[in-house]
């Protein structure tokens, strides 16, 4: 991986070689039976928070460190180079900047010194059955009653699913305003109503439990809904750059580490009296990517620099998500033709990776999604 980067500084190397520790004690020696289980264990989650690992840019009020989303990236590069799916960078980049930004003061309070120590775990519920990337279409609905909300419907995908404490629900308040009747609505998972139904069976990301939610008319009381009443689309809308730029950085670590671990296999590997190294096609083949991961990682810090100015819109975050997340694909195909038939063996970590990226392509927006969003700018 690229050290010598200029968007960071001597605090933010010691918090990476802090991480790398971290993961070499309690992620590493785990990994194998995370993806077995299908889920990371609470045990992880509550070392990562000791570590410091979970939810950096919190502010020390609630219990975080304050830090800018630079300490976020490093996790997420990190992870995604040690070759894990696990939730922790939804928890950090994505769920706690819901709450900070949007969740009232006893939310606040009760919730992200737990998130921060990894005493609970969070989700964030979007797509459904009928809706993906068109969160429009959302047909979950928090019905008025009194001073709570009457929540119905069910949800599906959704990551940290199985282990999760509390879920943020986009949900229609108003049905008939379409998206602007939408709000985010904070459910604990411990009320009478709701139900997680089973971690799903993915082609990749094995770590990451991924699970099915119903909804039967679950009551949460009226301050449960984040900032107003019809404004979560708007809301979701304001968030989204983080959330693709969060999933461009993981996307370039794993492109990064399926090219080393290529490297180290081509030279070792012999066929034909050399090493696969030594022939011209795979001379080429890594030299093309290498390029590509020098192109990409300063594209990424230049996008992280305007992201942590506040500068980074939605039409540049979409196309950070679609550059690096095709890079990863193009990367892990590309290094597990070069494993041969190792490659298509699970004991091999590139199968892992190759696995892995493929949904990088749709959730957080698919591809076509993204082209969409970036077209309307031209």
């Amino acid at each position: 991986m690229i050290e010598t980067r200029a968007i960071y500084e001597p605090d933010h190397e010691m918090f990476r070689d802090q991480v790398r520790k971290v993961f070499a004690r309690e992620l590493l020696p785990n990994l194998d039976r995370f993806e077995e289980e299908g889920i990371c264990s609470r045990a992880f989650w509550l070392k990562c928070g000791e570590a410091g690992l979970l939810c950096p840019t919190v502010p020390e009020a609630y219990g975080g460190l304050g830090l800018d989303f630079r300490y976020n990236a490093i996790i997420d590069e990190e992870l995604a180079y040690a070759g894990s799916s696990a939730g922790i960078t939804l928890q950090s980049d994505i769920v706690a900047d819901y709450l900070v930004a949007y969740g009232s003061e006893e939310m606040k309070k009760t919730w992200l010194p737990k998130m921060v120590s990894g005493e609970a775990i969070g989700a964030i519920a979007m797509t459904e059955p009928g809706a993906g990337s068109d969160l429009q279409g959302v047909r979950t609905t928090a019905r008025k009653d009194g001073n709570h909300y009457v929540i119905s419907g069910s949800k599906t995908y959704i990551t940290n699913g199985q282990n999760a404490d509390i879920v943020i629900v986009v949900a229609k308040t108003d049905p008939e305003k379409g998206a602007k009747g939408t709000s985010l609505i904070l459910v604990e998972t411990d009320r009478e109503g709701y139900r997680r139904g089973r971690n799903l069976d993915k082609i990749g990301q094995n770590s990451a439990d991924t699970s099915e939610m119903f909804f039967d008319e679950v009551r949460v009381p009226i301050t449960n809904c984040l900032g107003e009443e019809n404004k979560g689309f708007i809301y979701l809308m304001n968030q989204l750059p983080q959330e693709r730029l969060s999933i461009a950085v993981s996307a370039q670590g794993a492109a990064q580490k399926a090219f080393d671990i290529t490297v180290e296999f081509v030279k070792d590997r012999k066929a034909f009296g050399r090493t696969v190294f030594d022939f011209q096609n795979t001379k080429f083949t890594l030299a093309d990517l290498k390029t590509k991961l020098q192109v990409g990682w300063a594209h990424l810090d230049w996008a992280i620099a305007r992201h942590i100015k506040g500068e980074l819109n939605a039409a540049e975050a979409s196309a950070a998500k679609l550059w690096h997340t095709e890079l990863q694909w193009e990367m892990v195909d590309a290094c597990l033709q070069l494993h041969g038939g190792a490659g298509y063996m699970n004991e091999y970590p590139i199968a892992r990776l190759w696995r892995d990226a493929r949904v990088q392509r749709i959730y957080g927006g698919t591809s076509e999604i993204m082209k969409e969003v970036i077209s309307r700018t031209i």
